[in-house]
């Protein structure tokens, strides 16, 4: 179930909703069974390869059948999420994997308890489920379940962001204590409030480099599907690539002869290599144009969580 981008409930409305913090790693519905763990990310991809210290199930899981819904996250030295930390985990397949969840382990942190020794919990209220999953205490290891807050009119929403604010977090989502769990739904009856404006892009060309990245790519360029499944140009960032990260995004764009995007104005289309638009990343930014396009964008990585059909415009 997915949440839409709006403003913290009014304060008469406090009382119907819960609160969460928003984190800032790779959403994950895990499924436990017989002792092992299933990890699948939004896209439908199984990530469990990817994430090997995750697969030693805390106590209160032990000869449980459950599917929960949750975040991948690296911690920094503080203990908040650091996206760019979980950059060198997300895409790792190979032998290096179980090197790097020994020196860069990951954390899941549980939000949403779907299922139960064979029991759908999809239809309970929210505030049922969550009371199920903090009465079954789903930590140890790598695991944690996370705070939640219910209003009470007092305006429990504003000092969670606060919270939030003060301690660097993404944001806050707000969650109505009634509504049910819809899989794949994007639903008003969870609302995410970021405290950082972000945009998850299409890739859909890029633009040589010059000095140091000459010969390879100095800025790509993203664009947003549209309501008729175009791509829209919303704007082409050169800012936080590593060139380790640089090299994986050369190997892994697919040229082709024509721009993916429905327009695409003449001084950028100039030099551009343009690509198959099927890589999905993510950019912070300053603000939007009256046109849409995104002003300062800063690449954060790329979303393979994310299908290219999932990518909608933020508000």
């Amino acid at each position: 179930m997915l949440a839409v981008s709006g403003p913290l409930p009014a304060a008469g409305e406090d009382d119907r909703w819960g609160y969460e913090f928003k984190w800032d790693g790779v959403r994950a519905v895990s499924a436990t069974a017989g002792g092992r763990l299933a990890l699948r990310a939004r896209s439908g991809i199984d990530i469990t390869v990817r994430y090997p210290e995750l697969a030693r199930l805390p106590a209160a899981l032990a000869g449980r059948d459950a599917v929960l819904d949750g975040e991948v996250v690296a911690l920094d030295g503080l203990g908040r999420p650091d996206f760019g930390l979980l950059q060198n985990r997300m895409h790792r397949t190979g032998p290096e994997v179980a090197g790097l969840a020994a020196a860069e382990p990951v954390s899941y942190l549980v939000f949403d308890l779907l299922a139960l020794d064979g029991a759908d919990l999809t239809a309970l209220p929210y505030a049922t489920r969550r009371a199920r999953l903090d009465e079954l205490g789903v930590a140890g290891g790598r695991w944690t379940t996370t705070p939640w807050y219910a209003g009470d009119g007092s305006g429990v929403g504003s000092t969670v962001q606060q919270a939030s604010l003060a301690n660097a977090l993404e944001g806050v989502v707000a969650k109505r204590l009634d509504s049910g769990y819809r899989p794949g739904a994007r639903s008003a009856e969870w609302r995410k409030v970021k405290n950082l404006r972000t945009q998850s892009v299409v890739v859909g060309g890029w633009r040589p480099g010059a000095g140091r990245r000459a010969g390879g790519i100095g800025s790509l360029l993203v664009g947003v599907p549209d309501a008729d499944g175009g791509l829209v140009f919303v704007g082409h960032v050169g800012t936080g690539f590593t060139d380790r990260v640089l090299d994986q995004l050369m190997a892994a764009v697919r040229p082709r002869p024509a721009s993916p995007f429905r327009e695409v104005p003449r001084e950028v289309a100039r030099y551009a290599q343009w690509v198959q638009p099927e890589l999905v990343g993510e950019v912070a930014y300053g603000v939007r144009t009256r046109d849409g396009r995104l002003r300062h964008p800063v690449w954060r990585g790329l979303r393979d969580d994310l299908t290219v059909e999932q990518v909608v415009t933020e508000p």
